[in-house]
């Protein structure tokens, strides 16, 4: 047996300061115990404790003899067993040391648990176990072993190993403390690092001294780079104000709570909600402060978007308002311009009544073309596309255009004589151009020039990026000599609710746009900062042959039609049309698929005439129509929609050989459509 090197009281308290040092990791403690337990004791010791489904761990075992070492740890190791055995329940009832000097060989069966281990390769001659009690529960045991044959423990042996078992006690409870103060402070940076909020510390001049990830995504910078910088940076000139006497309110032990902008690293801003408040002062540390941040930019936003929808609301409101007043205002002028003209052919010519008489006239006159440009703006439906010379479309609307823009802006009108008309919708057109008029007015405060020109111009397959216009065009523009953009403004200049000015809802880009769209035309800008800017409008020309008798269609080629094929995906408006169709004597064939249409068509059915819903899953009734006369060239077409042909635009194309009905149709309506496109009558009339 080795003797102890010092006292044991020393011995103890040595230990007491090791444990003490490795108090915060369990399998530190254990392997400090053997070791110590055998350098004060002899021979071998181990430590057996439970785990977290009350069954024995792994035991820890020293011995000065690696081989031994080897043997104990195989032949004592009860992993997985539950403290049922003889000796556990013993120790868990009585709190008390179990002597085995010497051991029997039943006992060493035991200590070996369900092990086959013979007690003679057991090589144990002695033992004592210690019970281990953490917190007032049996959490274990301490083991220690003779291995020489005539090995025994004394009663001060004993004692000594009952002080280690206390020892290894308290150091495990410490150990365990420690563990679940770490598991509670990784849950808490858990905590900390997955909320939505974003929390930074401060100390009492600002400075972050730590940051949760969420709010290094507000901020733009990793999360661990904010750690020393002052929070101020992150702040315009009102917010660092702000943030001046928050802190000092901080100080004072006041939490407080305001709203406030943040620059984020890359120049954008977010709005965001603080709230601050004291945090505790720290041992040989100044207090600071514990700050909660809450993006608040999506709520902000969408208050503004309820606002500018409530100010579109009152602008369509506007529009049929104006709309009412200038019809009755109309009336008006009819009264004032013929009592007028009634007065004129009865005064002398050249009298001061001829003269003043004429000038009512005139006054008149042009009154009545602002109300029809305000009536045009009151209607927002009901529009169909008729062809506009364009040349007269801006004769028309330069005393508007001249009105919207102000005295302090010079208009330039140009144009070709041989500038074509287009087909569009005037209400709409002349809006558009009132709205890109009305935005440039706002880029020149001080004054300034806007020139309008149109030109004819024939487009290429992809001559201009992003547009797909082909063949004969209208380009109008509007240039001015306004701030102009910078590159973000104009790349967001088109999207809706998008201003630079506090007053303006953001619509006038975005509807202008919107009306090019649904003209089949575009709109492109350019623009730079302090250069002004220019619009270009691309609108399909119309035709030339198109006269007077706009959308007359060409007479057509008699059809005998037997045979109808209805292609509709609503089956009740399918069953609709055959009911209307079958008194007349048609024989009719429908169907809510197009791909089975087409299949039909391919595989042998011979319609004499197509009727088809315009907007439909998987094809568009014009591209199964182009579909099916692959198969049967020249069959006629009726389209259906519940859109008007104004709000299809480039969706449909009618052409000779087609008629466009809207919905909701009588059956009359249905027959007068196929009679007109066919020049025949129903088989049964």
């Amino acid at each position: 047996m080795t003797a102890m090197a010092h006292p044991r009281r020393y011995a103890l308290a040595d230990l007491a300061l090791r444990l003490g040092q490795a108090s915060t990791d369990v399998r530190t403690v254990r392997e400090t115990v053997v070791r110590a337990a055998v350098d004060m004791v002899g021979d071998g010791a181990g430590v057996a404790l439970l785990d977290s489904d009350a069954c024995y761990d792994a035991i820890t075992v020293h011995h000065l003899d690696p081989a031994r070492r080897r043997l104990l740890a195989d032949a004592l190791d009860r992993r997985g067993m539950p403290p049922r055995d003889g000796h556990s329940t013993t120790m868990i009832s009585t709190r008390q040391p179990i002597v085995l000097s010497p051991v029997t060989p039943e006992q060493a069966t035991e200590l070996a648990g369900t092990r086959s281990v013979h007690p003679e390769g057991l090589g144990v001659h002695a033992a004592v176990l210690c019970p281990v009690v953490v917190d007032d529960a049996y959490a274990g045991y301490l083991i220690l072993v003779r291995t020489e044959p005539e090995g025994r423990y004394s009663a001060g042996d004993v004692e000594l190993a009952r002080d280690i078992a206390g020892e290894l006690s308290l150091a495990l409870s410490s150990a365990q403390w420690h563990e679940r103060l770490r598991a509670s402070e990784q849950k808490y940076r858990r905590v900390l690092e997955t909320i939505p909020e974003g929390v930074l510390q401060l100390d009492p001049e600002g400075l972050v001294t730590y940051a949760n990830e969420p709010v290094g995504v507000m901020l733009g910078l990793p999360s661990p780079q904010l750690t020393g910088l002052p929070m101020r940076g992150f702040l315009d000139d009102r917010g660092q104000a702000e943030l001046s006497k928050r802190l000092a309110e901080s100080r004072a032990g006041r939490a407080t709570v305001g709203a406030a902008q943040l620059i984020r690293a890359d120049g954008s801003r977010r709005r965001v909600r603080i709230s601050m408040m004291p945090q505790p002062e720290e041992p040989d540390q100044d207090g600071g402060s514990l700050c909660i941040i809450t993006d608040t930019t999506d709520q902000v936003d969408a208050r503004i978007l309820k606002r500018q929808l409530d100010h579109l609301r009152r602008l369509d409101s506007l529009g049929q308002l104006i709309g009412g007043i200038s019809h009755d205002f109309n009336n008006l002028l009819t009264v004032v311009a013929g009592s007028a003209e009634m007065i004129a052919s009865s005064a002398e010519p050249g009298s001061s009544e001829h003269q003043l008489a004429s000038d009512i006239v005139r006054a008149a006159a042009t009154g009545r073309t602002l109300t029809h440009q305000l009536l045009a703006f009151g209607r927002s439906a009901g529009h169909r596309p008729e062809v506009v010379p364009v040349p007269d479309l801006l004769n028309e609307m330069q005393a508007l255009l001249s009105r919207t823009l102000g005295e302090h802006i010079t208009l330039e009108i140009s144009f070709g004589p041989d500038t074509r008309p287009v087909r569009a919708e005037r209400g709409p057109l002349e809006q558009a151009l009132v709205n890109l008029a009305a935005n440039a007015r706002d880029a020149m405060p001080h004054g300034g020039v806007l020139r309008v020109t149109a030109s004819n111009l024939e487009l290429g397959a992809g001559e201009l990026a992003g547009i797909p216009l082909t063949g004969p065009v209208v380009h109008l523009t509007l240039s001015d000599t306004g701030v102009g953009m910078s590159d973000e403004t104009r790349r967001r200049a088109f999207k809706p609710f998008f201003t630079t000015r506090p007053t303006s809802a953001g619509l006038g880009l975005a509807t202008t746009a919107g009306i090019m769209r649904s003209m089949g035309g575009a709109i492109t800008l350019e623009s730079q900062p302090r250069m002004g800017t220019t619009v270009h409008l691309y609108l399909p020309a119309a035709d030339d042959a198109v006269g007077a008798e706009m959308g007359a269609r060409p007479e057509a080629t008699t059809t005998a039609v037997q045979e109808v094929l209805v292609v509709e995906d609503q089956p009740d408006v399918a069953r609709l049309v055959e009911r209307l169709l079958q008194p007349a004597g048609y024989t009719i064939t429908v169907l809510t698929d197009t791909r089975e249409a087409v299949e039909a068509v391919r595989t042998g059915a011979k319609p004499d005439l197509l009727i088809t819903d315009v907007v439909m899953p998987n094809m568009t009734g014009p591209e199964l129509a182009e579909a099916v006369r692959a198969h049967r060239p020249g069959l006629p077409v009726v389209y259906m929609s519940g859109y008007t042909a104004a709000a299809l635009g480039p969706q449909i194309q009618v052409d000779a050989n087609s008629v466009l009905l809207e919905k909701p149709f009588t059956r009359s309506g249905l027959l007068d459509a196929i009679q007109r496109l066919t020049g025949t009558l129903p088989p049964r009339s």
